[in-house]
């Protein structure tokens, strides 16, 4: 979309024009990332397994990669998609008569954390961290550095920021129980001396048995005095009734959201340093919020990111785009999907709503797209994802229908015709996003 107003830099960048958030492109375009995840050959190898029903079905029909790579670039700018997601297969972008924008991962975050084994959040406070996430941004990213077709860099996939789907603990305890030696489990231990100078304070609400600060830190296991709900609307007027009726609950809450806080100030500045320094010509795109985190994470990620991304597996998504609406930052859908129960898969393990039908599919990504783009900061939407998965399930059990097109690679008429509706219309509807928010 040409916009007189705006000018081409050589690279995607972000704008605001009457209130709404844009994409630019290199040109200087009005641009909304339309995209598709997980767009390969070889998607979802079956639960241990080298067999990966997909690829054998599509060395069938195409004869080799480079045709399959072709075939599906011509079908995804066909359905109006405009980006290659997460997890994809970068020539496929290349490769047809129309250019797709890629966006890449680093997993900086995450590649750390497994490198320490011992931790299920990457330790911010470890010197360490900053010479690993350096190096790896510099290996990931430097040879994109001139790429006018790179949309923008992901750092991480759904990290784990507080209580969700995955556990109870709160960042602040996952500290605390790092080995003692660990500069994570020290960093912890400094902020709530620094914050209640006596211990009697500190163990009046945490009830915890050690007797003195040095002793806190020779304790194996420290167990949290109150266990907390997932972060959102609901879940928060619960827990603020609950901190008012109880003090220590009230002061252990504080703690775990300014603990929060400052471990994703320092994740996002060095992690977002780290990649400029190796690019700074492209925007970083956000960590992928697996589900709305405590706001003082999401502040953090606003004074840092270019754009803040998130996975959303809800009908609407308008509440959660709100949330994220106060970094005053645009916002990218990395994720959302539905699944449909009449395509022959059990559907039994997977992210987001289950519907009948195809038709009630393609009529959830319908509803779903146009309320997010009446919203001024969305700036995109990536669907999750290219192929089905398989009957067997993945390499994590999954076994749905997220699929643009079968794990033989037969493409859902209905749902794809509705995305190729919606992706035409999407400038139209988001450029009078803000007349229908007022």
């Amino acid at each position: 979309m040409v916009d007189a107003d705006l000018s081409g830099s050589g690279f995607f960048r972000v704008a605001e024009r009457n209130g709404v958030f844009w994409l630019v492109d290199p040109d200087g375009g009005r641009f909304l990332s339309k995209g598709v995840n997980t767009v390969r050959f070889d998607q979802d190898r079956i639960g241990g397994t080298e067999r990966v029903p997909y690829a054998d079905a599509c060395r069938t029909k195409y004869g080799n990669l480079q045709i399959w790579r072709t075939a599906v670039s011509q079908r995804l700018a066909s359905w109006e998609f405009n980006t290659v997601g997460c997890w994809s297969d970068e020539l496929v972008a290349s490769t047809g008569s129309r250019l797709l924008a890629t966006a890449p991962i680093t997993e900086l975050g995450a590649s750390f954390r497994l490198h320490r084994r011992d931790q299920i959040f990457p330790d911010v406070f470890d010197s360490e961290f900053w010479a690993h996430i350096r190096v790896s941004a510099d290996q990931r990213c430097r040879h994109r550095h001139n790429d006018p077709g790179l949309l923008g860099t992901f750092v991480d996939n759904e990290l784990y920021w507080s209580p969700d789907w995955r556990g109870t603990d709160e960042l602040l305890t996952l500290f605390l129980n790092l080995p003692s030696h660990r500069p994570g489990r020290i960093a912890a231990i400094s902020g709530l001396q620094a914050h209640y100078r006596e211990f009697s304070q500190f163990n009046a609400v945490w009830r915890t048995r050690a007797r003195s600060w040095e002793e806190l830190g020779r304790i194996e296991h420290i167990v949290a005095p109150f266990v907390r709900l997932r972060p959102g609307a609901l879940n928060d007027a619960l827990e603020t009734k609950a901190n008012l009726e109880d003090p220590a609950r009230e002061a252990f809450s504080a703690d775990c959201d300014a603990f929060a806080a400052v471990v994703a100030d320092k994740y996002f500045e060095l992690c977002v340093s780290a990649i400029k320094a190796a690019d700074p010509n492209h925007l970083v795109i956000g960590s992928r919020f697996g589900y709305q985190p405590l706001s003082g994470v999401i502040a953090a990620a606003g004074r840092h990111l270019d754009v803040v991304s998130f996975n959303c597996y809800d009908f609407d998504p308008g509440p959660v785009i709100d949330a994220y609406a106060a970094t005053g930052k645009p916002c990218l859908i990395s994720e959302f999907s539905f699944r449909g129960d009449d395509a022959g898969l059990p559907n039994s393990k997977g992210a987001g709503p289950r519907v009948a039908t195809q038709t009630e599919r393609a009529q959830a990504f319908e509803g779903y797209v146009v309320a997010a783009l009446s919203k001024p900061n969305v700036i995109g939407y990536h669907w999750f994802e290219h192929a089905d998965q398989p009957v067997q399930g993945r390499f994590d059990g999954e076994d749905s229908n997220f699929g643009t097109v079968t794990i033989d690679d037969q493409v859902y008429g209905e749902l794809t015709e509705m995305m190729r509706k919606v992706n035409a219309a999407a400038e139209r509807i988001h450029a009078a996003a803000v007349a229908a928010a007022i």
